[in-house]
């Protein structure tokens, strides 16, 4: 039986209008435009990355990554003295006799065919399971002996590096050995003699070697789980700041990592008050490029996002530079003295390691000048300041009493509450301890000296430009100063080649002639070899700037001497 045919109106559709059109066709552009856009985001924000930030664990203590570009290592041999290039080499070969040499390769014959831009290691923090760790120690061999070590080695030729990890050298004393975690191969030593060296291959792409096979477990499980390094709180937002095309090296340092660990360590050194207000930062991260006359470092860091602190966006400074005389050996400036204190005096409560104790400086200028550093004082240094070591003048150094002055500087907040504390201050000089009070005139401002009760004049103070005070002590260099040097230390070659320009405004800087300083005056010690090392260096420089609330940027430029070398 046929089917009733059955017949359907059909209805005129109506065209869409040309209005409809276009802004269908603004809304898919729009739409492809944000998505490339985001995409092209995350590839510039993966390449500031360094290597292995997809693996390495975020509680990862410290990580370097090193360039393998040799150009760049062999530059770098080329700076400094003799010494310097010595101590250099001593620790370049540790680094290769334990990972690669004592286990029977060689770097330029297995490992640079294959190998990527740049290699990264990182100090794991020891496990909560595992027993408290020995006391963090300075000393960089038995620092790196108290946690495990992990290595990331891109493979930028995998057929070149597939030969090499499916027969791996054949070892002396122990035996390779294969197991399976998480769906990953791992090739381990037998631990029966030395380090239990372990590796394995992460999806084709990354190498892993590490000395602890537990190590590479959660290397395996950052890498799955996501709970990297490119995962920490503001690691990713903040390492592109301080991104530059092929560097030499990346590090970061964990901060409340670092003070986890030193709280837990028996006999730490650091009181629980600084141990908490170390919590309050994220990390600290830099990168180091290597230029034809130094090493320059841009440096970053940031606070926890779970920090109650917040930084002050303040950016004032820059002016001093151009106050003092070219031949100033040392200059620090800051763009807020009074805020400065305040942070300084935040962390260092307490901490009987700080270099200045605050309750032993408020109790030092109470005692010495009936003054109180909060409200007779810092309360009206709200503005730029500057310390400064300026030599007396050369034909005069030799019989002086002093061979340099040291300046301050600082700009006033409030200049009647400024000239009420430094007239008290020249009361108390003069009754108390009988200088005498002179005012002078040098290039015609009106000064005021202090003369010891032997004869000698010990400080002198004064204004510039209307609201910066100055005081002097030691050699009397106020003819330097006023009127304004018509070479300030702004101009110099050596201040320009040396102190970053950015960032760039500036909340602070530093300058020190390295060579002319150490042949005048004894350099404090402050760290091992140090006089080594600045044999090697001829000045360095620091520009600093608080990017936003919650990150502060650092540049810093080591202008080095050079040594031929084959």
């Amino acid at each position: 039986m046929p089917l009733p045919i059955v017949s359907v109106p059909i209805k005129k559709t109506k065209k869409p209008s040309l209005l409809l059109i276009l802004s269908c066709a603004w809304i898919l552009i729009g739409l492809g435009s944000a998505a490339y856009w985001l995409l092209t985001r995350f590839q510039l924000l993966s390449r500031d990355l360094p290597v292995g930030a997809t693996i390495i664990p975020q509680d990862a203590l410290l990580t370097v990554s090193l360039t393998t570009d040799p150009k760049q290592w062999q530059q770098l041999r080329q700076y400094g003295t003799k010494e310097t290039q010595a101590e250099l080499d001593r620790n370049l070969v540790k680094l290769r006799d334990r990972f690669l040499t004592n286990n029977g390769y060689d770097f330029q014959k297995d490992i640079q065919p294959w190998v990527g831009n740049e290699v990264t290691l990182a100090i794991l923090a020891p496990q909560a399971s595992q027993p408290p760790p020995k006391p963090v120690s300075t000393n960089a061999e038995a620092f790196g002996s108290q946690q495990s070590m992990v290595m990331v080695l891109p493979i930028k030729n995998p057929e070149k590096a597939k030969s090499l990890l499916a027969q791996p050298k054949t070892l002396k004393q122990s035996q390779w050995i294969d197991r399976t975690y998480q769906g990953f191969t791992i090739k381990q030593t037998d631990g029966q003699t030395g380090e239990n060296i372990s590796a394995t291959v992460l999806n084709g792409q990354f190498l892993i070697i590490t000395d602890n096979p537990k190590a590479t477990e959660r290397a395996i499980d950052a890498y799955k789980n996501k709970t990297s390094l490119a995962n920490t709180a503001g690691f990713a937002s903040n390492l592109p700041k301080i991104a530059n095309y092929q560097p030499f090296a990346q590090f970061y340092i964990n901060v409340p990592t670092a003070a986890r660990i030193a709280a837990a360590a028996p006999n730490r050194q650091l009181p629980a008050q600084v141990l908490a207000q170390l919590q309050n930062n994220q990390g600290l991260a830099g990168t180091i490029n290597l230029e034809p006359e130094g090493i320059r470092l841009k440096g970053v860091s940031w606070l926890n996002p779970n920090s109650q602190r917040v930084l002050a966006v303040e950016n004032n400074a820059g002016r001093m530079q151009s106050l003092v005389p070219a031949e100033t050996l040392m200059m620090l400036s800051g763009g807020n003295l009074q805020r400065l204190w305040d942070d300084y005096e935040r962390t260092s409560r307490g901490n009987p390691q700080s270099p200045i104790i605050p309750e032993q400086l408020r109790g030092g200028v109470k005692s010495l000048t009936t003054l109180d550093l909060d409200r007779d004082l810092l309360r009206w240094m709200k503005g730029e300041f500057s310390l400064s070591v300026i030599p007396n003048t050369p034909k005069d150094a030799a019989t002086a009493d002093f061979r340099a002055g040291l300046l301050f500087m600082v700009q006033a907040s409030d200049r009647n509450l400024a000239e009420a504390s430094i007239k008290q201050l020249d009361e108390v000089m003069k009754n108390q301890y009988q200088f005498q009070i002179k005012p002078a005139t040098v290039a015609g401002k009106t000064v005021t000296n202090w003369v010891a009760p032997y004869g000698t004049l010990t400080a002198t103070h004064g204004w510039l430009d209307g609201d910066i005070a100055f005081l002097i002590v030691g050699a009397p260099i106020a003819d330097k100063i006023v009127p304004k040097p018509s070479i300030t230390l702004a101009s110099t070659i050596p201040f320009k080649q040396t102190v970053p320009t950015e960032p760039n405004p500036t909340n602070g800087q530093f300058f020190l002639d390295v060579e002319q300083t150490a042949k005048n005056f004894p350099l404090p010690s402050l760290f091992p070899n140090q006089q080594t090392w600045l044999a090697a260096t001829r000045s360095i420089g620091v520009t600093t700037a608080v990017s936003d609330n919650r990150s502060t940027r650092y540049d810093i430029f080591f202008a080095l001497k050079k040594a031929d070398r084959s």
